[in-house]
């Protein structure tokens, strides 16, 4: 198991962890509130990408969007050798990342564009996933409409996650949230941009105050 335990909450929610490290975990998750809340939250999550709402077929141009999307990312994901430890965490926090992109993608796929932002966005032809580190995702249109998905435990109380379009430097307020979600970006997400995610106050602020908890890389 890794040295430290807590870093092994994901992959226990993905059933990556051996018997062994399993076991162990199982010991740390019945005395870490933390960890047991972490867990709860990315099990939420993934149960809401599992079974979203029954819609119509998606398009046959979606499904080879998602595809491109998925095969592009494996370059991003070191392969784990037999008995995955886990004991690498950027190897473990890329093959996450692709996962979650990759799932968001078969996410979006079984929504009804008319009724979810995440679908609407990728039903658009030229859309695209950006991944947003090991917590979920982006999804963006050549227009600039856009909209994430992602996996944060409930805000704490007097707190909620802000997200921002960051560009040339400066940071424009792009909506508000408590807890994993699927959010419309309310700001267009222009090439050169930069979507990030931070925990204010509640009522949201004016700038960032905190380190990301989620950002994407600079969209192409």
């Amino acid at each position: 198991m890794a040295a430290d335990p807590h870093a092994n909450v994901a992959p226990y929610a993905l059933d990556a962890l051996d018997a062994d490290e399993e076991r162990e975990f199982e010991e740390h998750l019945a005395s870490c509130e933390a960890c047991r809340e972490e867990l709860a939250s990315l099990r939420e999550a993934t149960a809401a990408l599992a079974y979203g709402a029954v819609g119509p077929a998606p398009p046959p141009e979606l499904k080879e969007r998602i595809l491109a999307e998925a095969a592009a990312e494996r370059p991003n994901v070191v392969s784990l050798p037999q008995r995955r430890s886990w004991t690498a965490p950027l190897a473990a926090a890329a093959a996450i990342a692709a996962a979650v992109a990759i799932g968001v993608g078969v996410y979006a796929a079984t929504r009804p564009a008319s009724t979810d932002p995440l679908a609407s966005v990728l039903a658009q032809p030229g859309a695209k996933l950006v991944p947003m580190g090991d917590r979920g995702a982006l999804a963006v249109a050549p227009d600039g409409t856009a909209a994430i998905a992602l996996t944060v435990p409930r805000a704490p109380a007097g707190k909620t996650y802000e997200a921002w379009v960051i560009r040339d430097g400066a940071a424009q307020r792009a909506g508000l949230f408590s807890g994993a979600t699927v959010l419309r970006i309310d700001r267009p997400v222009k090439p050169g941009s930069v979507v990030a995610v931070t925990l204010e106050r509640a009522g949201g602020v004016d700038a960032p105050t905190s380190k990301p908890l989620a950002a994407t890389k600079e969209v192409s």
